[in-house]
């Protein structure tokens, strides 16, 4: 094990800071400065290789983590990442974006701040790249057998990574530019920078997977032809339908949704051209939501020059102590502050649109808002608290209902659940044999962690399938399991 007295030598949780607000405001670098090594490894040394690790249930990769705990505290680099990618294709990106329900579910975390598992993670996988730990796993022998994954972002990469290292032909199909999925223009440059996209693409390339990109599935290529030409189809084309807001007002130019916004601003954060870009310069910002999506455009647009930011939500604003009815190991809803809310904004709970006020051009001027409170029959406008915030830009970011079924999904006539995801087997197959989806699309909207989990474990189906014979890909989880945690 790591340390056996480092849980009580070492009592303070210690995290790399955050480079100054007012510095970091004028670039799209990522937040954080770089953690002294002997720092992380004293907080490494905390871990107390407990008999029954929750934070491996915690996790729904089951990342071996008190073993990478113990490995990076003796700085052992090479058994470390081994260790880590055993489970875990992407560990630059779960310790960059994963919200860490591991940390919630430590069982050193029962009585003292929980080992800072995230940051020895991203620590373990940036210096193994920068060491040459990570070369290429090329395959000698080819199955003969083809496989289209439809979606470049965590799951369809992780799918892909597998199938390919499984021997198989994968041609993965992206409609965006360049591949990343949402990686590469949903999340913001401050919270990842796109290099470390990029060094794993490289990687995966290298390895054989082939990438069709600005290729619009069900378009510009078929769901029968995608079937004529492939032995296997993994769908992981995310859940990308948003929810939106129906109130009066809602059709005023200047009202949008989170992902309409995002995408062209992280194009020009990395030196592209965005034509038809609406930025929040000089104008009074409304996110509606307050989620990952509605702190990704606090940051964007702080960095835009907004005059102001305000995000609404409408649950009461949570506790900073895990509630009673939310113990350990549960991943608690408590009040965190990440990078974007401590750049500046306000953030403001218990309230609803009511109605979004444009002026005579037609453009948003105002937000009308009332405060609510929980009762019994759902939330209830409370008398008298109707107000308005000024507006020229109002973005809405609150959350995702599924898959889009137009085009391809209804070309391959899978058939979908209650909640509009594509339905699955245990083996992540669709209704239509030889179809297997994975991440967002069949599980929906959900956290990076189980997007990768879930492309993996569908990557064991598919080759289970092709192969006629049990896979010896790892299967981390089936679709009938639900998040204990999150």
């Amino acid at each position: 094990m790591a340390d056996p007295q480092g849980f009580l030598t070492t009592r303070e949780r210690e995290l790399p800071a955050r480079r100054p607000v007012p510095i970091r405001l004028q670039d799209w670098r990522e937040v954080y400065q770089e953690q002294e090594l002997d720092q992380l490894q004293r907080q490494a040394g905390r871990c107390m290789d407990c008999g029954i690790p929750f934070c491996h249930n915690g996790c729904p990769l089951g990342n071996l983590i008190p073993e990478w705990n113990d490995l990076s505290w003796r700085g052992d680099w090479r058994q470390a990442i081994e260790r880590l990618h055993a489970t875990n294709n992407f560990p630059e990106f779960t310790g960059r974006l994963c919200p860490a329900p591991c940390e919630t579910a430590c069982v050193l975390g029962i009585n003292q701040p929980a080992v800072t598992i995230k940051q020895v993670e991203v620590t373990i996988v940036d210096r193994a790249w920068e060491n040459g730990l990570i070369q290429p796993e090329t395959q000698e022998r080819l199955s003969g057998k083809t496989v289209a994954v439809v979606g470049s972002g965590p799951a369809g990469l992780a799918a892909a990574q597998q199938l390919t290292r499984a021997g198989h032909t994968v041609v993965v199909y992206e409609r965006a530019d360049q591949p990343g999925g949402l990686l590469r223009y949903g999340i913001p440059e401050f919270k990842m920078e796109k290099s470390v996209l990029e060094r794993r693409i490289g990687q995966m390339k290298s390895e054989g997977t082939r990438f069709r990109t600005g290729m619009a599935v069900g378009t510009d290529i078929t769901g029968a032809e995608l079937r004529r030409r492939f032995d296997a189809v993994v769908l992981a084309i995310g859940a990308t339908v948003p929810r939106d807001l129906p109130v009066p007002g809602r059709e005023l130019d200047g009202v949008m949704q989170a992902m309409d916004f995002l995408p062209p601003a992280n194009r020009v954060a990395l030196g592209q051209q965005a034509p038809g870009q609406v930025t929040a310069t000089d104008k009074d910002v409304i996110v509606i939501g307050g989620g990952d999506t509605g702190a990704d455009c606090i940051g964007t647009a702080l960095r835009q020059g907004a005059r102001s930011v305000t995000s609404l939500e409408i649950m009461p604003q949570p506790p900073e102590q895990r509630p009673a009815g939310q113990p350990w190991p549960t991943y608690p809803m408590i009040f965190r502050v990440a990078s974007a809310h401590e750049e500046g904004g306000e953030r403001v709970y218990a309230v609803s649109t009511s109605e979004i006020v444009g002026d005579d051009q037609g453009k948003v001027r105002a937000l009308r808002l009332h405060e609510v409170s929980l009762g019994p029959n759902g939330f209830e406008k409370v008398a008298g608290s109707e107000r308005e915030l000024p507006a020229q830009l109002v973005l809405l970011a609150m959350g995702f209902l599924g898959p889009q079924a137009e085009g391809l999904v209804d070309q391959l006539g899978v058939e979908r659940d209650e909640r509009s995801n594509v339905k699955r087997d245990a083996a992540y197959m669709s209704s239509v044999p030889g179809v297997f989806v994975a991440g967002d699309a069949g599980r929906g909207q959900s956290l990076i962690v189980w997007a990768i989990a879930e492309g993996r474990s569908a990557a064991n189906g598919v080759d289970a399938w092709l192969m006629g014979k049990p896979s010896r890909l790892p299967r981390p989880i089936n679709p009938t399991d639900r998040p204990l945690l999150v």
